[in-house]
């Protein structure tokens, strides 16, 4: 098989030709993963795996196979030339759309969006050169990924909000250190990330044995994605990392995580949920006649009442984890110091949860612009008396530090400084960097008392004083300040935006 690099350049670069019959970014990576997955099946349906996978004829509108139905499988599709083709490729979508399980999901609202005949049987050609069965996961899961990344960094598509910085995602997992034979969870899981990212965390710092790897492979993952495009998108990327079975049930589900507590509990959650701040349901912990909204759904699990989607997330992240679970979650700067519900859910969440760790996220590392994150580190515990949280650390990544997606993206490397002071192998045993002398360092701490006593318990602690306010000589690139000026505009006139949106409901 072509070497990684090569197939990604001959997969992506037939997107370039479709672009100009007005088939964009996503929709091409949709009929790959089509296609993908017939092709995989037919493989596995082969010596030496000799899979059963029941695929069905082609249906009726009514989701009822046609007696002389052809078979919806890679071999007949393979067959097919022009109109033909064009015609039995729609059926076979719309067919296995109502199948179950992770046949129905990867194909759940599925359409071909390449009406052309001669160029969809190029992708097919292009697709069925190859023996993805033989290609390692690795290598079958980094093609998969690279064309992800590539889409969401295609703007026009909108998929960049689906898609966490792969090397930020590698440092909160880094740091969790999440161990095998434990349940992992994302309620906003969009491409998958979090979970490739700890799968091979997993693999490679222990020795599984055998029940080890099939839990991690069948047992470990579970999340929500709501958008059924994502959610198709995940699954396969999954798969193509040997997560799951082609055959199987699927363990993403497509149902709204802030909708109810559907009852799991699980050892860790890695998330970084939707930046839109405000939803269009009110997720509220009352009785009464709060409860008659129309768009309301009730949580008495949750600490305050709010539409505010980030803190409802945060909420439910604490709601499901175990007792000793973990949580590493991306957060925008409002959930530090906004008042009213903000407050509520910080107070409750140091009262409830060992917050022990901030990490300050610096502007320009998402595809989404104007997003100003952090990501907050917590350990639930067992209801008391006593406040769980005695000190939270504080790492402070974003006075300072410049980075654009293109000329100076965030890398690993530029957070192992912050991996190394979060010490994942004793917590207990951490040096501050701070020095007041010298008014330098980026890791302190804050005593739970200390926080207690600023207003509106404010988490937005910063202490580094911003070089380019008093010191021309170190003022970024242009083409990098531009990038901050236009990032603190949108992250504005996203806070316009919301304001205005509460002054229409009021």
């Amino acid at each position: 098989m072509s070497n990684e690099s090569n197939l990604v350049s001959k997969v992506w670069n037939f997107a370039h030709v479709l672009r100009d019959d007005g088939v964009g970014y996503g929709d091409y990576l949709e009929q790959i993963t089509y296609l993908l997955f017939l092709k995989m099946a037919d493989e596995y349906s082969k010596p030496p795996y000799d899979k059963k996978i029941d695929f069905p004829k082609i249906k009726d509108t009514e989701g009822n196979e046609l007696e002389d139905g052809e078979l919806c499988n890679w071999e007949t599709l393979s067959q097919k030339r022009g109109a033909e083709l064009e015609s039995y490729y729609s059926q076979l979508l719309r067919s296995l759309a109502t199948e179950k399980g992770m046949l129905g999901q990867i194909f759940a609202k599925s359409q071909n969006k390449v009406q052309d005949p001669a160029k969809l049987l190029k992708i097919i050609d292009m697709i069925g050169k190859e023996n993805w069965t033989m290609v390692g996961s690795d290598v079958k899961g980094d093609i998969y990924e690279g064309l992800l990344e590539k889409n969401a960094a295609d703007t026009k598509s909108g998929a960049g909000q689906y898609f966490t910085p792969r090397d930020l995602i590698k440092a909160m997992v880094a740091c969790v250190a999440p161990k095998p034979m434990k349940t992992i969870h994302d309620p906003s899981c969009g491409t998958g990330g979090f979970f490739l990212a700890a799968y091979d965390f997993i693999e490679k710092n222990h020795r599984l044995d055998r029940e080890e790897k099939k839990f991690l492979k069948d047992n470990t993952f579970s999340g929500n994605e709501i958008v059924a495009a994502t959610r198709r998108l995940c699954l396969m990327n999954l798969f193509l990392h040997n997560i799951g079975e082609m055959d199987g049930e699927s363990f993403i589900s497509p149902n709204d995580a802030l909708i109810s507590d559907e009852g799991i509990r699980v050892d860790y959650v890695l998330a970084n949920p939707p930046f839109g701040k405000k939803s269009s349901i009110t997720i509220t912990n009352e009785d009464g006649e709060q409860q008659k909204q129309d768009l309301s759904s009730n949580r008495q699990d949750f600490w305050a009442t709010t539409s505010n989607k980030q803190l409802n997330f945060l909420q439910h992240i604490r709601s499901i984890l175990k007792i000793d679970g973990q949580a590493a979650v991306v957060l925008p700067d409002n959930i530090l110091f906004e008042g009213g519900a903000g407050e509520t859910v910080r107070k409750q969440l140091m009262q409830m949860t060992e917050l022990h760790t901030i990490l300050r996220l610096p502007t320009g590392i998402f595809y989404a612009q104007g997003v100003k994150a952090n990501v907050l580190f917590f350990d639930n515990r067992a209801a008391a008396k006593e406040a769980h949280t005695k000190e939270i650390w504080f790492y402070d990544y974003r006075t300072n530090v410049h980075h654009t997606l293109k000329k100076s993206p965030m890398k690993l490397s530029d957070l192992q400084d912050f991996i190394d002071c979060y010490n994942p192998a004793d917590r207990t045993d951490r040096k501050e960097t701070w020095s007041e002398e010298n008014q330098e360092g980026r890791w302190r701490k804050y005593s739970y008392e200390e926080i207690l006593a600023r207003d509106k318990t404010n988490l937005d602690i910063f202490w580094l004083k911003d070089q380019s306010l008093t010191d021309l000589d170190n003022l970024p690139e242009p083409d990098l300040l531009a990038s901050e000026i236009i990032e603190n505009i949108e992250s504005a006139l996203d806070g316009f935006k919301e304001i205005a949106e509460i002054l229409e409901d009021e």
